[in-house]
């Protein structure tokens, strides 16, 4: 514990109102707020202690729990380090906080990238944009993933169950999907060679027991542009909708915890046998120096 985990900003608009905390620039809490409903799933560690951690500068695991830039090994934990950190409050408004993570001396030991981390919030009628902006500070080119894994209520009320709700996937031009191809994750949390396909009847992926004993389902190359949880009367009742060419839809394996995250992924994890540099990874993206890079996803509310 840090002291920073209980230091939280508040944001409202006439809707909505949102909590982030200082520990990870992590959205930890939003709410309509006429009727007090909250959406964010609230951390139990029993089934798993986050709410909607950013992921970077890595996605997943890397092989071996090490990665090579040159000769030279790093070691590095699943999902990188920034959820792990203190962030500064750059600025705030009541519908806007913008928060930043610089490089130090303790990334720099298993990351030797300057940088700047901008995560932002801006509240917009019913919804929530969630904003990124990567700078190289350096004097080389860098290479970095970054995504989102925000958990959402599911079941949103108490006497639902779980296995009554769907997900309704739509492409990138809002059509509803007839199908999706899954990366199949290995036991090792490593993406594997094999791919499966999921039919979908009008865009819905029911949520049934044993939908994540595999872990991760994970729709590459743009396949998807938007998902929505959908409760038991059809109604979709929250939305997230993102430019990233990966999504992965997760739920903890084997345990029915009543959440579901939908993460927007600039980045995966490695391959299974994987043995190249950094720069070889798949879905690596790299950034020249004083260069920027810029992405932002949107959760909406019904």
């Amino acid at each position: 514990m840090t002291g920073q985990e209980d230091i939280r900003i508040r944001l409202e608009n006439e809707m909505l109102e949102a909590q982030i905390s200082l520990h990870g620039a992590e959205l930890k809490s939003l709410k309509k707020k006429a009727k007090g409903t909250e959406y964010m799933w609230c951390a139990d560690p029993a089934y798993w202690g986050r709410t909607s951690p950013v992921l970077f500068p890595f996605i997943g695991k890397v092989r071996d729990q090490k990665y090579r830039i040159g000769d030279t090994e790093y070691p590095m934990g699943q999902h990188g380090f920034a959820r792990d950190k203190d962030f500064v409050l750059a600025s705030v408004s009541q519908k806007e906080a913008w928060f930043v993570l610089e490089d130090d001396e303790e990334t720099r030991s298993v990351y030797p990238f300057p940088f700047r981390l901008e995560i932002g919030y801006r509240l917009d009628e019913k919804e929530i944009c969630v904003m990124w902006r990567i700078t190289n500070t350096g004097d080389s080119g860098m290479y970095f993933s970054i995504g989102g894994h925000p958990a959402f209520c599911c079941p949103l009320r108490a006497w639902e169950k779980q296995t009554d709700y769907s997900l309704c996937i739509r492409d990138r031009e809002g059509k509803k999907m007839g199908y999706f191809v899954n990366r199949v994750f290995g036991q090792n949390g490593l993406a594997t060679d094999q791919e499966v396909t999921y039919e979908l009847k009008d865009g819905l992926l029911p949520i049934e027991e044993h939908l994540f004993d595999g872990d991760a389902l994970i729709l590459e190359n743009g396949q998807a542009g938007s998902v929505s949880l959908v409760d038991p009367k059809g109604r979709e009742y929250l939305s997230l909708s993102f430019d990233a060419p990966l999504v992965g839809l997760w739920s903890p394996p084997k345990k029915q915890a009543p959440f579901v995250c939908i993460e927007p992924w600039y980045g995966r994890c490695d391959r299974e046998g994987f043995a190249g540099e950094l720069k070889e990874r798949e879905w690596e993206n790299s950034l020249k120096p004083g260069k920027v890079f810029e992405a932002a996803y949107r959760i909406r509310i019904a």
